[in-house]
């Protein structure tokens, strides 16, 4: 009798082991590719940055329809300058936040991180202060050559200094390095769905080109409060002002950090030149309304190949964690999976584009900016050749090798100017346009054969260990 009880006691204890490894494995998931988790956070910014592509194709085709080609000419001059100075003054600090944030988060390392956010806060406030002292230069010394209405010029300094004072790029940073890309998507979405409800109500209640420039300066500077509060509320151990004192410390418990900061400094600053410069090229060379159809291209040619920009996103926070939690295969494997995928994306937005180009153009704007279409082609090209190369940064950065990616961007730079100066006086906007294919062809190649020499020499190094 006992040796029953026994045995039934030995058999109910291993059913109980059994069920209990049962709900353990459903308890701990299974473990996702890079790749996989990567892509959930594409497909958390693309729901975000879907209703943001809608909601601005929205507003502007009501900013064209109101303002007219001419207005709305002075509209992007105005807005190109605020994008390019938060591009040069603002530092880009969200790069370096993740860059060596990722690691300290990895190693519960909240003091650390902590300072490291708080450094990033200066730095935007300082180069806030730096791009108000730019923007008064450009506008009240510079206004005539960018042929900008001298009626608007108060209005467009104070446009710009509202733009730099939202400062995102920390909380932004702060957001990816903790990898809650679906809490970003809400935040993000402030702007267009702002935008757009500013748009239709001015629209009705009289439009005019000051009301819709103070309703973007609202609206930017409400998105940069609640991303601040939204970074405060995920990392309430970190982001505290206590740290402010020893922000700089983060230097010192962060090698290679300042050289870091300094080259991606450049780099975004060569960016902007780039995506920004050609606008106020075309303003300058051409004329106000020809920069108004220029916009309009870009405007849709970014938003059709939206993708470059979450991939990219996406891509550096997960390449940079995967440089420090996964090993060398799993790393490369994701820059290669991501550059095959981001080609794939840009080669049917190229094709879509040229189909059916044109009638959006119109669509959005009406016939005056139809010709806009001989612009938009070579801008989507642009546009799918910086989605193919969208892992290509992200390694060069992660294996400390930040400095080629900046020697990338200056080729870019300077192929694309060489390609405008010979090119504009010939074929105007168009061969503004053109040069940017030109430029971002070879910077493409550069960074490519970069990022592939890069790989090798890594996993030679750790062959060899």
């Amino acid at each position: 009798m006992a040796s029953r009880k026994g045995a039934l006691a030995e058999r109910i204890a291993l059913v109980q082991s059994a069920n209990q490894m049962q709900d353990s494995a459903q308890i701990v998931p299974e473990p996702r590719s890079l790749l996989s988790r990567m892509l959930t956070n594409v497909a958390w910014l693309i729901g975000g940055k879907g209703f943001g592509a809608v909601c601005s194709l929205i507003y502007l085709a009501i900013l064209t329809r109101t303002l007219g080609l001419k207005d709305f000419g002075h509209f992007s001059l105005i807005f190109g300058t605020s994008q390019a100075l938060i591009a040069i003054a603002g530092f880009q600090t969200w790069q370096t936040i993740v860059r060596f944030g990722v690691k300290q988060i990895h190693d519960e390392d909240w003091d650390g991180f902590g300072r490291l956010s708080m450094m990033g806060l200066i730095l935007d406030v300082v180069g806030a202060i730096v791009g108000c002292a730019i923007a008064y230069v450009v506008f009240y010394q510079f206004a005539a050559e960018l042929d900008l209405n001298p009626e608007l010029v108060d209005i467009a300094f104070w446009f710009n200094v509202a733009a730099l004072w939202a400062l995102v790029s920390t909380p932004t940073g702060i957001v990816r390095a903790l990898n809650r890309f679906d809490i970003a998507v809400y935040v993000e979405a402030i702007v267009p769905a702002g935008r757009l409800i500013a748009a239709a109500v001015i629209a009705i209640t009289g439009p005019s080109l000051m009301l819709f420039l103070i309703a973007w300066a609202v609206i930017d500077l409400i998105e940069a409060i609640v991303y601040w509060i939204v970074a405060r509320k995920l990392s309430p151990q970190a982001i505290r002002l206590q740290h402010l004192g020893k922000a700089f410390h983060a230097r010192l418990e962060n090698p290679d950090l300042v050289r870091f900061f300094g080259i991606t400094y450049l780099s975004a600053t060569l960016d902007s030149l780039f995506r920004h410069g050609p606008l106020l090229a075309v303003g300058y060379f051409v004329g106000t309304s020809a920069a108004g159809v220029y916009r309009l291209a870009h405007q849709l040619a970014q938003g059709l190949a939206k993708l470059s920009s979450l991939l990219s996103r996406a891509a550096y926070a997960e390449i940079a964690r995967a440089r420090v939690a996964s090993a060398i295969e799993e790393f490369k494997k994701l820059a290669w999976q991501t550059t095959r995928l981001a080609g794939f994306g840009g080669a049917i937005v190229v094709i879509a584009v040229s189909a059916v180009g044109g009638h959006l153009l119109a669509l959005l704007g009406g016939e005056d900016f139809r010709s806009g279409y001989t612009i938009l082609i070579p801008l989507v090209i642009v546009s799918s050749i910086e989605l193919a190369a969208v892992a290509f940064e992200p390694v060069l950065h992660s294996t400390g090798r930040a400095r080629l990616s900046l020697l990338a961007h200056f080729v870019t730079v300077v192929a694309a100017a060489i390609g405008i100066l010979l090119l504009v006086g010939s074929f105007a906007e168009q061969g503004i346009a053109w040069a940017l294919v030109i430029g971002a062809a070879i910077g493409y190649l550069a960074m490519g054969l970069m990022a592939l020499v890069t790989l090798k020499r890594e996993q030679a190094a750790i062959a060899q260990q």
